[in-house]
């Protein structure tokens, strides 16, 4: 690409380019070996001058683990950490709405994939505007350029190098997330994990993590104190002040919390009639326990627990 066309585009998207040798480029990325010869960036760099933890995790994610990243970046920007992730669909979008819901003092951080001009999924256009106007957007890549898979690997390390800690909330046996996880070890970024259900595919990821030593995330505090922030502590999530669901409905939520379950299953692990499991179904979903998607049912709470 001709450098005098890119910066002419860039100034008319309000797209400022950073080059390596500018004083403004960040600091914790400059003397990485794999850093970006240019960033391109929106928004206000002094986002990265706070603390910063990364939450990322899989684009399929649960109902239950999109709750739980928006918590968890809601209590991370009330207590004034800069969250980042890398805005994509599932876990990243979702804890960055959060952080937007907090509304501060902590800013989102997205590091994406394409050009600042071709947002991606589009679902998360708007999300992308709101980082760019209260946070920081930026990229590797200068405008023009669109979303193609070999970008996203790329882009991971950049994501994790700008990271103080890295969370992961839900991720499967193989996916990006655990592709940021390997390059925040090489850097020698810490790695926190969500908690899940064995028999759910989304945990996959997060419990061998777990399980090789990973620390677990069970509330916003344990971050905190991660981070060496304990007098800083964030509000957590709410404790649910419904009663718990009893006889066949708790019965079915226990199903679903297990792993999504289709009416059939339902059906087979309640060992009741059709009728009974769709209208306990109904009952739970209405309450705002679970949430029917395609066919399949699964729990819509918020996994983290109350600090």
């Amino acid at each position: 690409a001709r450098p005098g066309a890119v910066l002419e585009r860039c100034r008319r998207l309000g797209v400022d380019a950073v080059p390596v040798s500018d004083p403004r480029y960040p600091a914790m990325l400059r003397h990485d070996r794999e850093a970006p010869v240019v960033l391109f960036v929106a928004g206000r760099l002094a986002a990265l001058e706070a603390r910063r933890v990364a939450v990322v995790g899989t684009r399929n994610a649960t109902a239950a683990g999109r709750a739980t990243a928006t918590d968890l970046g809601a209590a991370l920007a009330a207590g004034g950490v800069t969250v980042v992730s890398g805005l994509a669909r599932g876990i990243d979008g979702a804890a960055h709405r959060g952080v937007r819901a907090a509304g501060g003092p902590g800013r989102a951080v997205g590091v994406v994939a394409s050009g600042l001009d071709h947002p991606y999924p589009r679902q998360n256009a708007e999300l992308w505007r709101w980082v760019a106007d209260a946070g920081l957007l930026l990229s590797e890549w200068a405008p023009g350029f669109t979303p193609e898979a070999w970008r996203f690997p790329l882009r991971n390390r950049v994501l994790a190098a700008l990271a103080e800690l890295l969370v992961v909330v839900e991720s499967r046996h193989r996916g990006g997330s655990l592709i940021t996880v390997e390059a925040a070890t090489a850097r020698g970024v810490p790695v926190m994990a969500m908690p899940g259900s064995v028999r759910s595919a989304a945990s996959d990821g997060t419990n061998q993590l777990l399980q090789d030593g990973a620390p677990p995330v069970r509330t916003a505090d344990d971050v905190f104190a991660a981070l060496g922030l304990d007098h800083a502590r964030g509000p957590g999530c709410a404790g649910d002040p419904r009663p718990a669901p009893e006889g066949v409905e708790g019965r079915l939520l226990d199903l679903c919390t297990a792993r999504p379950c289709t009416l059939d299953m339902l059906v087979v692990g309640l060992g009741c009639s059709p009728a009974e499991a769709a209208l306990a179904a109904f009952r739970l979903a209405r309450a705002g326990w679970l949430e029917e998607c395609g066919g399949w049912f699964e729990p819509c709470g918020s996994r983290l627990l109350a600090s």
